[in-house]
């Protein structure tokens, strides 16, 4: 799967992307100028996936970043102090990542730093933020495990997904038997291991489990081994680019039409729509917003989104972008607490900060986790959407404990 979004490479300076977008943030920079022209802004850095093959998703999730930076300094930004967002292009790539980090942490300074879609992006950016000792955000939906001092987790994990999620299935359709055609990083091997757990736990089996490259296209054998296996749910974790060939493979196999249950939990809207509806008919995914969940501030949210950005990046959950704008507001909300911005002080107040508005809902960190207590959902795709077929309510992380600062 190729991306359909094009930005234009270059450096990304005094919170504005070269190119036409840098008009849309005029009234940002008007903002600032308001302030005091004495004081120094807060710098904040986000780096993501704006090209290469994640950038329908990377776009998104600068979008949001800007949407936010632009909203907190009309309301006279933070401490009294104008912020200033440092967007910087990971280009689907870790090492571009891990070096963006590092020039974010040394060269630019930033007072905090959010980003990354895939795990191993995480890894690489973690680098440069162990060793420069800077707070870290990151947003993505991911296999959990994450327990430093210095990051902070702002998406799902296994908990409030795959054990929210697969009894619901299983108890549903009354299926046993899954399948797990798998990408060979981080994410799916810890995930996979967890819906092993919960799939024996009530009565089901693993039939199948496969790893392959991302960028892996021929599926052929592996759709071979679904059916003869007789496998009643495929629990997809190939991503893009391999995840394409996957699908349109899978239906050709006729799996769906033989009453085989789709499931592929990070899927949202701005994958969604990359498919043919005959090709994605059916799966359910489990996140924490999705573009139907009906609450004010969400639906409120998507309209401010949807006029400034009415392309095709979409804000969704699992593009790590609800997780952004989260992190952004938690962060907003231990700096006021903190009164300043010392770095350790605003660690101990996002410990336990705590948004009462947010995308899909409420939000607060669980003491010693450094994750969150979500709303979870479970998405059905039904013709290019997602409706919502199970509202889960709040549900706790359940991640590693560690001691505070």
């Amino acid at each position: 799967m190729t991306s359909p979004v094009r930005v234009r490479k270059g450096s990304i300076r005094k919170g504005y992307p070269i190119g036409e977008d840098h008009e849309k943030h005029k009234q940002n920079n008007e903002s600032i100028n308001a302030m005091n022209s004495t004081t120094s802004p807060i710098k904040i850095g986000v780096i993501t996936d704006i090209t290469g093959p994640l950038s329908l998703l990377g776009v998104a999730n600068a979008n949001i970043a800007k949407l936010a930076i632009d909203e907190m300094n009309a309301h006279g930004g933070l401490l009294d102090r104008p912020l200033l967002l440092h967007l910087e292009d990971s280009a689907t790539t870790d090492s571009v990542a891990g070096a963006k980090a590092r020039k974010l942490i040394q060269e630019d300074r930033v007072d905090a730093l959010l980003g990354g879609i895939y795990s191993s992006t995480r890894q690489a950016i973690k680098g440069p933020v162990v060793e420069g000792k800077k707070l870290y955000i990151y947003p993505e939906q991911y296999e959990g495990q994450e327990c430093h001092p210095l990051i902070f987790c702002t998406g799902p994990v296994p908990a409030q997904q795959v054990e929210s999620m697969i009894p619901w299935l299983m108890e549903k359709t009354g299926a046993k038997k899954f399948y797990c055609p798998s990408a060979d990083y981080i994410w799916p091997h810890i995930l996979n291991k967890k819906l092993r757990e919960v799939v024996a736990a009530h009565g089901g089996s693993i039939v199948g489990e496969e790893y392959f490259p991302m960028d892996h296209t021929d599926y052929t054998a592996t759709v071979q081994k679904i059916a003869s296996s007789r496998a009643e749910v495929v629990f997809n974790t190939i991503v893009p680019p391999g995840v394409g060939p996957f699908l349109e493979q899978l239906h050709k196999s006729g799996f769906t039409k033989r009453g085989g249950q789709l499931v592929c939990t990070y899927f949202e809207e701005n994958l969604l729509n990359l498919f043919p509806p005959e090709q994605v008919d059916g799966m359910y995914s489990c996140l924490d917003y999705y573009q139907s969940v009906n609450d004010p501030f969400s639906r409120d949210l998507l309209g401010r989104y949807d006029k400034l950005y009415p392309g095709s990046s979409k804000f969704t959950g699992g593009s790590a972008a609800t997780g952004l704008y989260r992190g952004l507001k938690l962060w907003e909300a231990a700096v006021k607490e903190a009164g300043s911005l010392d770095q350790d002080a605003v660690i101990r107040a996002l410990d336990h900060a705590k948004i009462a508005q947010g995308p899909g809902g409420p939000a607060e960190m669980v003491p010693g986790q450094h994750h969150l207590r979500l709303n979870m959902y479970i998405g059905h795709a039904n013709n290019g959407k997602f409706e919502v077929a199970k509202d889960l309510g709040v549900i706790d992380p359940k991640e590693c404990t560690q001691g505070l600062r």
